[in-house]
């Protein structure tokens, strides 16, 4: 989880000054809270009747797909995107805020519902910790939903899993479709950081145990699985996508799916109580979905299509984030999930911090606490960028900030101008201090936009352009980019890609996180750059086209103190260190 803002001791609110002063951890706040039943939260807030509750203890449960599927002819409320500027080691704190929006929005008489995406271990127990929200804004129980929750990440692993187990025993028994193990592009998966698995080989020990061959581990976030859990829209659709998967060639050349091992059927056998919506709770007692959680750089990085549109029918409002910033998560929630699933979102709020403006700017972590308004002022620029990016997809937008102690009078006055420049609102936000009350006057804004600027939705590019081109319409248009570039093979892949029958897939931009460039030391907004293309993957059963940029790495390692170190379950069970 990304550093959230310190509560400031001028302004204690609804919490205490000593609170304040020594404020309590993400982990001390949530074993604190008071939680209700979860059969109370669904009859309450949702009116979902018991026998569709499927618990997993007393607070948290699946709600059925039969419910779900039940909710067809209900209106559909009001779609709100939570995304970020481009991330920094200052914090952002996009989780944060969308449950903090959530909560504001119950607090202002809305009904309001949050979707958020399921952490994944790796994370947790590497660098970023967990992704439950911080502060007095969270959804809880928070030790479950950071470690293993419903089982639902332990499940897509082993649907990834029995599809590798059953490519190397069709090849053991004689090998009848001729795949070609040189060309067996399906790797394994874990849902732990573990480098030492990136490239391995398989196979090894004699005849009994297969043919060696060069292989490797993704992390669980990062396999096709997950994509295609995130955009099935019920059993049927889950299933006909697993088939689709493109698990190597033939000696010939020609793609071998999943359906073509019969893998399909018993893969979705494994997901099918998975893929039930996982319903918990804010800390103010408000309903969250938390389901699913893809990469945002190899996949779409948004919560599951099902939990959102379930959603939609449950609440007026429901609030949902994407993964890292605007040029990753909200473009990919815009072109990819919003074009597959038909969703049309009212409003998008972009969370940015001063602290981090200021990284873009030139500042080091260490030079965040004094006051630099000229930093700030470049910083901009980037913040700047990602609001017109999301304005080209007709949706109206909001700036939140959240606050942070250190935050001068002079550097959010500036910011507040800086943005009425560009036209944007701007709104401070004190929800990682105050919850709900802290939001307020953001839900109150968001709520004012949606009722008086209609969207315009529409994704950046049409489904019939070519897929070389959709690259380019998004490097030029949303990275600042001069023009892309890549080899003959890529090229030819595209080719191959389009000849196969999927040139109306939308793409799939992998790329660092950290810079609108392929260089993540690139900070602010740079323009005039080429981006290179690296590789091309087809995701068949997520149907869209993976286009990889510079290095991304699909099995992170974890950094040379990782969280887990600091992690201890204490003589009275309690879990201490998880942040």
């Amino acid at each position: 989880m990304s550093v959230q803002p310190k509560p400031s001791a001028e302004k204690p609110g609804k919490r205490s000054a000593d609170q304040h002063q020594n404020p309590k951890s993400d982990i001390e706040i949530s074993q604190a809270a008071q939680m209700r039943p979860i059969l109370d939260v669904a009859a309450d807030k949702l009116g979902i009747p018991a026998e569709h509750v499927l618990p997993f203890g007393h607070y948290k449960a699946k709600i059925s797909l039969d419910y779900i599927e039940s909710l067809g002819r209900r209106p559909d409320g009001k779609l709100i995107l939570v995304t970020a500027i481009t991330p920094t080691p200052a914090g952002e704190g996009k989780t944060t805020t969308t449950v903090g929006l959530g909560d504001a929005l119950n607090q202002i008489g809305k009904k309001a519902l949050v979707c958020v995406r399921e952490p994944s271990l790796g994370p947790c127990f590497g660098m970023k910790g967990g992704a439950a929200g911080g502060g007095y804004a969270q959804v809880v129980p928070m030790e479950d939903i950071n470690l293993h929750f419903t089982g639902d990440f332990h499940a897509i692993g082993a649907a990834n899993n029995l599809l590798a187990a059953l490519i190397d025993n069709h090849v053991y028994w004689g090998n009848k479709l001729d795949i070609d193990v040189r060309r067996v592009s399906w790797r394994r998966a874990l849902d732990m950081n573990d480098r030492a698995l990136r490239s391995i080989v398989s196979s090894l020990g004699g005849a009994a145990n297969g043919f060696p061959r060069e292989a490797g581990f993704d992390i669980t976030v990062a396999s096709e699985v997950m994509a295609i859990f995130c955009l099935a829209t019920d059993l049927a659709d889950l299933q006909r996508r697993l088939g689709q998967i493109q698990i190597g060639q033939t000696r010939d050349k020609k793609p071998v799916t999943a359906s073509d091992v019969s893998a399909a059927g018993s893969m979705a056998a494994l997901l099918k109580d998975a893929l039930a919506p996982n319903l918990v709770q804010t800390l103010e007692n408000n309903p969250a979905f938390v389901h699913g959680g893809p990469f945002a750089n190899i996949a779409h990085g948004c919560n599951s299509v099902i939990a959102t549109k379930a959603a939609l029918k449950l609440a007026d409002y429901v609030i949902t984030e994407a993964g890292f910033g605007a040029d990753l998560g909200a473009e990919k929630f815009f072109d990819i999930k919003c074009r597959k699933a038909g969703l049309k979102p009212a409003c998008a709020v972009i969370v940015a911090t001063i602290r981090a403006l200021k990284m873009h700017g030139g500042l080091t972590k260490d030079q965040l606490k004094s006051e630099d308004v000229g930093a700030l002022e470049k910083g901009f620029a980037n913040l700047e960028r990602h609001v017109l990016n999301v304005r080209k997809y007709g949706v109206p937008v909001i700036v939140s900030v959240n606050r942070f102690s250190s935050d001068s009078d002079a550097e959010i006055a500036r910011l507040k101008e800086l943005c009425d420049e560009v036209g944007v609102d701007c709104v401070l936000a004190d929800h990682w201090a105050h919850g709900g009350e802290g939001a307020k006057e953001l839900a109150e804004t968001v709520v004012r936009t949606i009722d008086t600027t209609p969207t315009k939705f529409q994704p950046l590019y049409p489904d019939d352009m070519p897929l070389w081109e959709k690259v380019r319409t998004v490097a030029t248009e949303i990275y600042g980019a001069t023009d892309i570039t890549a080899d003959k093979s890529v090229k030819d892949r595209l080719a191959e890609i389009e000849k196969e029958g999927f040139g109306n897939s939308p793409i799939c931009v992998a790329k660092t996180q950290y810079s609108f460039t392929t260089n993540p030391d690139a900070k602010g907004a740079p323009s005039g750059h080429t981006i290179p293309i690296r590789e091309v993957r087809l995701s068949a059963g997520a149907e869209f086209v993976v286009v990889i940029c510079g290095d991304i790495m699909t099995m992170p390692g974890l950094p040379r103190v990782p969280a887990a170190n600091n992690i201890e379950l204490g003589a009275d069970g309690r879990i201490t260190g998880l942040f």
